[in-house]
């Protein structure tokens, strides 16, 4: 038992030390869909704990689409990733945008943006 005590202490700092993952710049463009380019930061430490996606919300909360991030960005940050063909449903003139990550979930700073009726 201290073993596992010892080990979990060891390991806090590391787990502390990297925050929730925030959004930090979004661009869009839409014609009949549009593309999302996403900023978001997190001081990724690898397989263990990195932001692993982002999603564009209603206000209210509903999903509208999600991007996977596929892998870590430990030596890429802050990063950039966009997602292409996003249906806003009609009437929808802001939407949220977030960042989950693997050890937190969400939390982190989020941005809500303009929909663009014609860029």
């Amino acid at each position: 038992m201290k073993n596992h005590i010892t080990c979990l202490l060891l390991l806090l700092p590391a787990i502390v030390a990297a925050n929730e993952a925030d959004i930090i710049d979004v661009k869009t463009k839409c014609y009949d869909a549009c593309t999302f380019f996403v900023t978001v930061k997190h001081q990724d430490k690898g397989w263990d704990h990195y932001a692993n996606r982002w999603e564009v919300l209603t206000l209210d909360g509903k999903l509208i689409a999600t991007r996977t991030l596929r892998h870590p960005h430990v030596n890429e940050q802050p990063f950039m990733r966009s997602l292409s063909h996003v249906k806003i449903p009609a009437g929808i003139k802001k939407v949220m945008v977030r960042a989950h990550d693997s050890i937190h979930g969400y939390g982190g700073k989020t941005v809500t943006v303009r929909i663009p009726t014609e860029n």
